[in-house]
């Protein structure tokens, strides 16, 4: 069986080097990422045609993610790229009216201006992830006096949280909103939300990216404490198209012992609402520079395969690590054997509720139907995608094949755990016979099915009509007739 999980490529300066790109590729990542946070507009663009040429060169598809920056909240640089060294008892200050060049031993410049407003006595800042530790002793004017409980080092640009969430900067800044017109011109499938903390944000992401003509899904990060309070992420979910663990800021914020409960509630939240979500940060972190990783890091990817994720991400160890493709197989090779296991074929999704559409009641249909027949592949002859989706919330050991002739549906399907786009020519729906024939004929094509296996083909009596799936169609392969 082919790996159900999907795998997320970060691209950057080490996939730029020739034929890395393509061997990452061919190792099996699914979807690529475009992080605004580096790089120019013209080296993004041209990553994604570079995907694209390689995709269309393979017969194959693969999804592209353009992630936001965000608000850069975060320190100022220190006089001449020093780093200093702070330990614990010290007092350090962070002063949002200091030069931004000008850090040193006392005190540095913060990027992020109402940083002061936001802050009070007793809270706890964490610098660089974590590893600095700062306690607010007094705020004045714009000055913030703390001391140091946990010591390290500390260099330019490290990123700022306050422990508990509640800064105020808004999740889209207008770096964001230029990104996001580069994002349209790039025909991009999904758009990643940085440090959503509302439905709003998303709401205003989704109306930008309208604006601009796309159509690409909105991804929100998980990363805010305050993203997590029931309501509020509930809102946030509905409004996406997925959501993304971001474990980096999200761990800093709330604490790394809380973390991997939240992501099993978050991954299992969002699959409720059929959803995608992506597991990201430091799964294969040691990959950076190590040809192998740490079997903590094996069980980590394991865990967020058996919790459900879609995608699993590789940051930094595809965009600028030693071993990019080497660390895709091996996500590769984990995913594969984590899926062999029992628990990742059982599924209860949905089974005592009702359902509000007709496709999505055939979709759930489908898949009852596929796991207690003894199916080989089910087929979804779709516009939007909807249909495969619902059926990829139902764990299972089948296939599902999502046939479609508009190329921005299969792509966005790449991300869909168990799911894989298969392009198919238009296809006229009252000619039954034609249609159910093309289908077979195109899975026998690619080796998917052989003459026997049975396959159940969902479709809707009109084509091109979105949300329009309303019948189900059991096939055996090697019938003469497939009316």
């Amino acid at each position: 069986m082919p790996r159900r999980t999907k795998i997320l490529a970060t691209l950057g300066p080490a996939t730029d080097k020739p034929g890395i790109l393509e061997s990452v590729l061919a190792a099996g990542a699914n979807v690529v990422r475009i992080n605004f946070s580096h790089g120019s507009q013209e080296e993004h663009l041209g990553r994604v045609r570079a995907v694209r040429d390689w995709a269309h060169a393979n017969n194959t598809y693969v999804g592209v993610l353009m992630d936001l920056q965000g608000p850069k909240i975060r320190i100022a640089r220190f006089k001449d790229g020093m780093k200093i060294q702070l330990n614990n008892g010290d007092k350090f200050t962070l002063d949002a009216d200091q030069d931004e060049a000008l850090g040193n031993q006392e005190s540095v410049g913060i990027a992020y201006k109402t940083l002061p407003q936001d802050v009070k006595s007793g809270n706890i800042l964490l610098l660089d992830d974590g590893k600095v530790v700062l306690e607010v002793l007094s705020v004045k004017g714009n000055k913030i006096n703390t001391i140091v409980t946990q010591g390290g080092e500390l260099s330019d640009k490290k990123g700022i949280n306050l422990r508990g969430g509640g800064l105020s900067a808004d999740a889209l800044t207008e770096k964001d909103k230029k990104d996001i017109l580069t994002a349209a011109k790039a025909n991009a499938d999904y758009v990643a939300l940085s440090f959503p903390v509302s439905g709003d944000d998303v709401r205003l992401t989704k109306k930008l990216l309208k604006e601009a003509g796309s159509d690409a899904g909105v991804i929100s990060k998980i990363e805010r404490a305050e993203a997590l309070v029931d309501e509020v992420i509930t809102d946030i979910i509905k409004e996406s198209a997925g959501i993304m663990v971001a474990r980096g800021d999200l761990g800093v914020e709330i604490g790394d012992p809380q973390l991997p409960a939240e992501q099993k509630r978050l991954i299992k939240l969002a699959r409720s609402y059929d959803r995608v979500v992506i597991t990201a940060t430091q799964m294969l972190e040691s990959m950076i520079h190590s040809p192998i990783p740490t079997r903590a890091e094996v069980f980590d990817v394991a865990n967020a395969v058996l919790d459900g994720t879609d995608a699993v991400m590789l940051s930094a160890e595809t965009a600028a690590g030693d071993y990019p493709a080497n660390a895709v197989r091996t996500m590769h090779d984990v995913c594969i054997e984590t899926e062999k296991s029992p628990t990742a074929k059982v599924s209860h999704h949905r089974l005592h509720e009702g359902f509000e559409h007709i496709d999505e009641t055939i979709a759930m249909s489908t898949m009852y139907a596929a796991n207690h027949l003894g199916v080989k592949v089910v087929v979804a002859l779709t516009d939007s995608g909807k249909t495969p989706l619902w059926m990829s919330r139902i764990s299972s050991n089948i296939s599902i094949y999502a046939m479609s002739d508009k190329v921005a549906t299969l792509r966005k399907t790449t991300l869909y755990r168990g799911v894989y786009p298969c392009g198919i020519e238009t296809l006229s729906s009252s000619e039954w016979e034609k249609v159910n024939a093309t289908v077979i004929g195109t899975l026998i094509e690619k080796d998917i099915v052989e003459k026997g296996d049975l396959v159940v083909l969902t479709k809707g009596m009109h084509s091109d009509t979105s949300g329009g799936t309303n019948l189900m169609k059991i096939l055996r392969v090697g019938d003469k007739t497939y009316g």
